[in-house]
């Protein structure tokens, strides 16, 4: 089943997301195919639970359109629930990131290039590693959803002044996109 995705604008995106239990969710695997689909249905190639409207610690990625960039990403797809972030080392360096939430604009983020992550996966399974260069990216871009937080936040003031109109439209459905959406700022019935 393909979630409507939550753009930008929506409460939930700033929402510190809450940790789940095994005995809360035991359609787990379920959700997680569901957030699968949703994902590949908009040619992602992350998700996070508040994007599709649950306050949950939980995010899906498949870095494989990365792999002609870094090969080691090919088979790199992965379910983190209840991750905690360890630790960010290294350079910091720029690439020019979207979000499923907020479509039609890309900026360069700079973000560190070594993680460290403490996770569960969908089996439950306790997870503690080391992530470095794309792959530490993703990770890092779907972890801020689960945190509250967005990549417009690490733009400059006069970059997020030149894109603040485009921010608006996109909640109030002002935005061409090929995938199910939910805006804000519509309301029902229009």
């Amino acid at each position: 089943m393909k979630f409507p995705i939550v753009a930008y604008g929506d409460p939930v995106l700033r929402r510190k997301a809450t940790a789940i239990e095994p005995d809360e969710y035991p359609h787990i695997k379920e959700l997680v195919d569901n957030m699968f689909e949703t994902m590949y249905a908009a040619k992602g190639v992350g998700l996070a639970a508040p994007q599709v409207g649950l306050s949950m610690r939980l995010f899906v990625i498949d870095a494989n359109p990365f792999q002609d960039d870094d090969p080691s990403l090919k088979s790199f797809k992965r379910v983190f629930i209840n991750a905690a972030m360890l630790e960010e080392t290294g350079e910091e360096w720029p690439f020019n990131e979207g979000c499923l939430s907020i479509p039609d604009i890309r900026e360069d983020v700079y973000r560190n290039s070594n993680i460290r992550l403490s996770y569960y996966d969908e089996n439950w399974k306790h997870h503690e590693e080391a992530f470095s260069g794309m792959a530490a990216r993703v990770i890092q871009h779907e972890y801020d959803h689960i945190e509250g937080k967005l990549f417009t936040d690490k733009l400059s003031p006069l970059r997020k002044r030149l894109i603040e109109k485009k921010l608006n439209d996109i909640s109030r459905g002002i935005v061409d996109v090929e995938y199910k959406m939910k805006f804000p700022a519509v309301k029902k019935g229009r």
